[in-house]
């Protein structure tokens, strides 16, 4: 669990890192952050009293570093919409944990990637006032987002934040599957063997 537990830590320093230090214009990077990857596989693979608290506190910790620095309220409704969003990608976790392979675990990734983005872009499209209050309204806040927030359109957050949880997923998987087999490892090594 250690390596995971390292690889979330690292995933929270990239994305505080990138928030602090990226310009606007760099949107191959924009919403690169792989925090649905970590709440589904928290809930696949962490004991049960982790499942659901390191992902949260994970987003959380970034989040007030992030909101702190850009003068940015903690309490605003579209944060408590994500983090009811990694919930919800969580409980798909819950649902995986007895067959967790990379094979059900991609897929799942992408779901989960899908998941946090209708939930937030039709949260944003229920609740700012830029939004048209119909169809085409959605289909806006599902394909460009609104001008004033910035150049990049919210499909390519989605394309980035697809394929940073992919590849989070794998890396997740092989930290899991690397850290078990070194406590197997170990156990062998302390156990003594009969001549």
């Amino acid at each position: 669990m250690i390596p995971a537990l390292l690889l979330v830590l690292f995933a929270v320093v990239y994305r505080v890192a990138t928030g602090l230090f990226i310009q606007s214009g760099a949107t191959w990077l924009s919403n690169f952050a792989p925090f649905a990857a970590i709440s589904l596989c928290g809930a696949v693979y962490f004991p049960k009293c982790y499942k659901f608290s390191v992902p949260l506190v994970a987003v959380f910790v970034s989040d007030l570093i992030l909101n702190l620095h850009y003068g940015a309220s903690l309490l605003d409704p579209l944060i408590f919409c994500r983090y009811g969003a990694f919930v919800l990608i969580g409980l798909l976790g819950l649902v995986l944990q007895n067959r967790a392979s990379l094979k059900t675990l991609l897929p799942a990734s992408i779901g989960a990637s899908a998941i946090f983005y209708f939930i937030t872009n039709a949260f944003s499209w229920l609740t700012d006032p830029g939004y048209a209050r119909n169809f085409a309204g959605l289909i806006q806040a599902l394909t460009v987002g609104l001008p004033q927030y910035g150049a990049t359109p919210t499909w390519m957050f989605f394309r980035n934040s697809l394929l940073s949880d992919l590849f989070f997923t794998v890396v997740f998987v092989l930290c899991v599957n690397f850290g078990r087999s070194a406590e197997r490892s170990c156990v062998e090594d302390a156990v003594p063997r009969s001549t």
